[in-house]
């Protein structure tokens, strides 16, 4: 099988998806790497020479990775997640609007194009979360207790872009991290970056069936295959504060293979659409009592360590060139360029 990895500047070294891509060449894939900020290509030419199974995005919001994934899909390549579901989530403010006119649990959501419109919050809504639309990685968020403290905040939050501000939700000062991976959910939890000073060490915790319920549902709702949830323990009960694609993984066992894994499989079958209005996911959901870390899937297995029966390329393919005007871009198996 013939893939292309996409990957931002801020994760040429992580183990997601360094880790993934040598594992599916070991397994005899052939995979290219495409550094969408490194990179001047011609989109057309580009598109037209590399045939690839599916294209794999790992980059940051707001990076020139989405538009390029965005590009092979209308030319008709599978992309892993579904780029329509990706932009979905990577726009914080959509993500909401998504989110909430589906039943999730989510905190209502203000959207301003400059940070001074946020002061039309009203004081009773406060303290408020205010963090970018376009963030990742905990990047740039806020907890603000008064309006008096905005205003003070100005200066920092002016190059932000679009913000967005939720009201707090009252919580212990750690997140539960959910990660959804070949319809298997696995539970994490760490501090949260509102609580820096509180000591919780990132470790694995049983996955209960109300979070576990809420995790698939946000995947079905917004149409991802590889994603995170982030939920906090609120006084009336689980709220997703944020969901992203194709996340760290950390604390999931065996999380190289199985994304390796979930990758091969999604490519096999040219990936699925985005179904947002109804999700047909009904997953075995995992009891409080199970041992931390341990998967929930509709077959009520946490998978093999083998790579999964699909058509294997050859393990050492040619490199493949892609023109840009004078520049050359080369797509090297399981190479950055």
């Amino acid at each position: 099988m013939k893939l292309c990895f996409l990957v931002e500047e801020q994760y040429r070294h992580d183990g997601m998806p360094v880790e993934v891509i040598r594992q599916l060449t070991t397994w005899g894939h052939q995979v290219d790497v495409l550094r969408p900020g490194g990179s001047l290509l011609r989109m057309t030419e580009a598109l037209q020479c590399a045939a690839h199974d599916a294209w794999v995005l790992k980059t940051v919001s707001g990076g020139p990775g989405l538009t390029l994934l965005e590009a092979a899909a209308v030319a008709g390549t599978t992309t892993i997640n579904d780029a329509r579901s990706i932009r979905g989530v990577r726009d914080k403010a959509l993500a909401a609007a998504i989110g909430r006119s589906h039943g999730l649990p989510l905190p209502p959501t203000y959207a301003a194009a400059r940070p001074e419109l946020l002061a039309e919050i009203p004081e009773s809504k406060y303290p408020i979360v205010v963090k970018p639309a376009d963030g990742s990685s905990g990047r740039a968020v806020h907890l603000v207790t008064s309006p008096d403290r905005l205003t003070e905040m100005l200066p920092e939050l002016a190059g932000e872009g679009m913000l967005i501000a939720q009201p707090y939700v009252p919580n212990s000062g750690v997140d539960i991290k959910v990660y959804g991976v070949g319809g298997e959910l696995y539970a994490t939890e760490r501090r949260s970056p509102l609580h820096p000073d509180h000591a919780a060490p990132e470790r694995s915790v049983p996955l209960t069936n109300e979070v576990a319920a809420i995790a698939a549902r946000a995947g079905a709702v917004y149409g991802l295959d590889l994603y995170g949830v982030d939920v906090v323990l609120g006084p009336d009960g689980p709220v997703v504060v944020d969901v992203n694609d194709f996340p760290s993984f950390r604390q999931v066992p065996d999380a190289t293979a199985r994304v390796a894994r979930a990758v091969l499989a999604l490519a096999a079958r040219g990936g699925r659409a985005a179904e947002p209005a109804e999700p047909a996911v009904s997953p075995r959901m995992p009891e409080q009592h199970e041992a931390p870390g341990v998967g929930a899937s509709a077959s009520g297995s946490s998978g093999s360590s083998s790579a999964p029966a699909v058509p294997a390329a050859p393990a050492t393919p040619a490199v493949s060139p892609l023109r840009s005007g004078s520049a050359q871009v080369l797509l090297a198996a399981g190479k950055n360029v």
